[in-house]
């Protein structure tokens, strides 16, 4: 049996991001963890306008490449790994646009969550991405890597400088987030 696909997804989109740094630090934690075929993929690049597909996603009938783009990106997928800051006690705008762009492509899939920011670390984000994604029939993780205070974890050389604290639980997440991944496989088939 093929090693499931991961996606590390970049949530933020503006410009000045940190999130590049969480992400590949994540991506090279899942790529180490060897349950999954870990890929990094920037949210950015797929340049979404606000949702502005003519019908209801649940449809498939997409018209604008992007979202052609975007669809084929999150169908590939087995399972994600959501590397996102707190804006507002929210997530990013930019996600929840990505997420409403399509329905049937996240059904049936796992999420697990790398969160950044100030005293938080990002867990309001989470939160609020949690109840969105249930919607669209999708697993969230309990278990989670939260990352307070990430200015002061940002190496001159690029990249963050995370604690064992923080590998350990990205490990258990990654862990837990093969278990669901596998456990969904049947869904999904």
């Amino acid at each position: 049996m093929t090693r499931p696909i991961l996606h590390t997804l970049i949530c933020s989109t503006r410009p000045g991001r940190v999130g590049p740094a969480v992400a590949e630090w994540a991506n090279a934690v899942a790529m180490s963890h060897a349950g999954f075929d870990a890929r990094l993929v920037d949210l950015a690049a797929f340049r979404l306008p606000v949702f502005d597909e003519p019908e209801h996603p649940r449809l498939g009938r997409y018209v604008h490449e992007h979202t052609k783009a975007w669809s084929s990106s999150v169908k590939e997928a087995d399972a994600f790994l959501f590397v996102l800051p707190e804006y507002n006690y929210g997530p990013p705008g930019a996600l929840i646009n990505a997420l409403n762009f399509l329905v049937r492509e996240w059904q049936y899939k796992a999420v697990g969550f790398v969160s950044y920011g100030g005293m938080s670390g990002g867990i309001r984000s989470v939160q609020v991405t949690k109840g969105l994604l249930t919607t669209l029939k999708v697993v969230p993780m309990l278990e989670a890597v939260a990352i307070p205070f990430v200015e002061q974890q940002l190496q001159a050389e690029g990249g963050i400088a995370a604690n064992s604290i923080h590998v350990a639980a990205a490990t258990t997440m990654l862990s837990e987030l093969l278990r669901w991944t596998e456990a969904l496989r049947i869904l999904r088939a």
